[in-house]
């Protein structure tokens, strides 16, 4: 029989939250990096057997169809399992480190899982600095015949020859100089007490680990006035397919394309604009319960128009994946120089432009609102999807809410997508906004009046 040692949940919760806040930020002389590993077995005595270790920036991703070892899979077996790493340094410092296994048995079904994740994330700037590992999780974990807890800091005895840990987690961060987070992620451990299943005393099996560090650098001097900040050092893109693509069923190359008109774009401060040209209307559906897409919510915004209205790149950047599916129809994606990638869905035809690794500016036209893929006799549309660079390990998950975005592209400020960091506008030319000249204290007689009705404020102002 198993004898689980873990604590209830409830009180788990209350210790990792300890844990957590007395976790120590990273060292003044660390910098910016990340490292991965899907699985460790140390062998006293013995060299180590490792599987998908990854240090940025030298290697950068790993992907397993599968692993046994022995050759038999009598100590550890693990079907098809992925990790990566990235990170990008700079005033506006990110890093990020994953390792999923899925579908794990150690020692011929005596201890197995259905999915190990352990997934962190560091960002610092000098307005904040912050980490994350909310993300890793152990799903499906069973001991001995019996279910094991996946909570945070939960162990459980494995009879009398060993002992199981599961998710341990760190995170700490500091605003001082250099501002600086890190993130740690040791999702599970078997310490061996007693020789057991042809591993001697002593041995360790860890499953999953992650570790993030951002260490943001701090200017030399302060910049002369009117001089524009430089944008992040682009980060280093793991060796990952083109696109997280949300489906590849169906998959077909290329599509119809019609001729570009000549349109012209108000750019925002930062480069980018937004992604439709003329009249287009949108909500705030980020996350709202889609059927049959992964996951099961939308991981983007629909953005209504006339169909055949021009859709423009929202940045300077390649188009890649350009082609028919079965979700999004007609649909592309556009990586900017920062790594930041773009996706576009339900496109009626393409432009010109837009071919496989073709070069793009922002403001250009690329493909034409539709009504393609699932969303087949509905309003034309374009479904359009963010994928920051500094979430590239998530896969198709790895998205933020375009809504507030989209509203800050439609008035021309800009937006970072740097972990870390708060999006904020600014002025032109990149300056920080200026204090207000005036602050309006008091109003009485259009206090009551609606800017709504048409006349409304122009009969009050000409009393």
């Amino acid at each position: 029989m198993i004898r689980v040692v873990a604590l209830a949940l409830a009180g788990a919760a209350l210790a990792l939250s300890a844990a957590l806040a007395a976790a120590a930020p990273p060292s003044p002389s660390a910098t910016s990096g990340a490292n991965a590993v899907l699985l460790r077995i140390s062998i006293p005595g013995q060299d180590n057997v490792a599987l998908g270790e990854l240090t940025w920036p030298t290697n950068l991703s790993a992907d397993v169809q599968s692993f046994q070892f022995p050759a038999d899979g009598s100590i550890v077996s693990l079907g098809r399992s992925r990790a990566v790493v990235s990170a990008q340094t700079g005033e506006a410092a990110t890093a990020q480190a994953l390792a999923q296994v899925v579908g794990l048995t150690l020692f011929g079904g005596e201890v197995t899982a259905a999915q190990v994740t352990a997934s962190t994330t560091a960002g610092a700037s000098q307005r904040s600095a912050g980490s994350d590992v909310s993300a890793s999780a152990v799903l499906g974990l069973r001991a001995l015949g019996e279910d094991v807890s996946g909570a945070p800091g939960s162990t459980a005895s494995l009879a009398d020859w060993g002992v199981l840990s599961v998710l341990s987690l760190q995170s700490g961060s500091r605003r001082g100089a250099p501002p600086g987070a890190q993130g740690t992620v040791l999702a599970l451990r078997v310490t061996l007490t007693v020789a057991h299943g042809g591993l001697p005393a002593g041995s360790e099996i860890i499953i999953g680990s992650a570790q993030a560090v951002a260490v943001a650098k701090v200017p030399a001097k302060p910049r002369p006035p009117g001089e524009q900040t430089p944008r992040p050092t682009p980060p280093v893109r793991p060796s990952l397919p083109t696109a997280p693509e949300p489906d590849t069923e169906g998959a077909v190359p290329g599509g119809p394309v019609l001729a570009s008109p000549e349109v012209s774009a108000r750019l925002s401060s930062g480069g980018y604009v937004f992604p439709i040209f003329g009249t287009a209307s949108f909500g705030d559906s980020f996350g709202a319960s889609r059927p049959g897409i992964p996951g099961g919510w939308h991981h983007g915004e629909d953005i209504f128009a006339r169909e055949g209205a021009p859709l423009l790149a929202v940045a300077d950047g390649t188009i890649h994946q350009v082609g028919f599916i079965k979700l999004g129809g007609f649909r592309l994606w556009l990586r900017d120089d920062l790594g930041n990638d773009f996706y576009y869905a339900h496109l009626s035809a393409y432009s010109p432009l837009a071919i496989e690794g073709k070069r793009v500016e922002a403001g250009d036209v690329i493909g034409f609102v539709g009504d393609t893929g699932d969303a087949d006799g509905g309003s034309p549309h374009l479904h359009f999807e963010i994928h920051p660079a500094a979430m590239s390990g998530l896969g198709y998950d790895g998205v933020v809410a375009p809504y507030p975005i989209l509203i800050a592209w439609r008035r021309a400020e800009d937006i970072s997508f740097a972990a870390g960091r708060v999006y904020a506008p600014v002025g032109a030319g990149g300056k920080a906004l200026p204090p207000p000249g005036a602050v309006l204290l008091q109003v009485d007689d259009i206090g009551s009046t609606s800017g709504l009705v048409p006349g409304a404020l122009e009969r009050v102002l000409a009393r």
